[in-house]
């Protein structure tokens, strides 16, 4: 199985949902803190994004552990953790560009998406379809749609902007 996690910020309203129910399939409990996505918000500029790790091809994570704790399920494809092997010496986290790795404080271990074992719960309740969990080969053809919706809304401002004032 070749899927990923596809991130849409523009469709987040940032209500948590993804992060409680994160929580609650790991951690047994409705805390975001103990979620493996995050919402990071920025006020004052409006901005609301869902961040969760990518799966990365060549994982920075997998390649600083000291004791290869990180491993990649072949049949899911994500990044996971083996909590037999970890020293939570935190190296991970730091070596990951996308910040998506956290620090669960109550069992004193790393987390990071796993893919929920490929099916992510966070994209199966994320009511604004914020989150989706696509193939990789399908990746390319929507982010094409997506550039062609926004150049043809640009192009209608144009063409109305031009017709007015002509």
């Amino acid at each position: 199985m070749s899927k990923i996690l596809v991130i849409d910020h523009e469709k987040c309203t940032g209500c948590r949902l993804c992060e409680l129910v994160c929580s609650v399939k790991h951690e047994r409990v409705s805390n975001p803190y103990r979620a493996r996505i995050k919402i990071v918000k920025w006020e004052m500029a409006g901005k609301i994004i869902p961040v969760v790790c990518q799966q990365c091809e060549d994982a920075p994570c997998m390649g600083v552990c000291p004791v290869n704790a990180l491993s990649r399920n072949a049949e899911t494809g994500a990044v996971e953790i083996d909590y037999d092997v970890c020293i939570g010496c935190r190296m991970c986290m730091n070596a990951c560009p996308f910040g998506a790795m956290g620090y669960d404080w109550v069992n004193s271990h790393v987390i990071k998406c796993d893919l929920c074992g490929g099916d992510p719960q966070c994209a199966r309740f994320c009511e604004t379809g914020a989150i989706q969990y696509v193939e990789k080969a399908t990746l390319g053809a929507l982010k094409q749609r997506k550039g062609a919706a926004a150049l043809a809304e640009v192009m209608t401002k144009v063409s109305t902007a031009y017709s007015e004032a002509g």
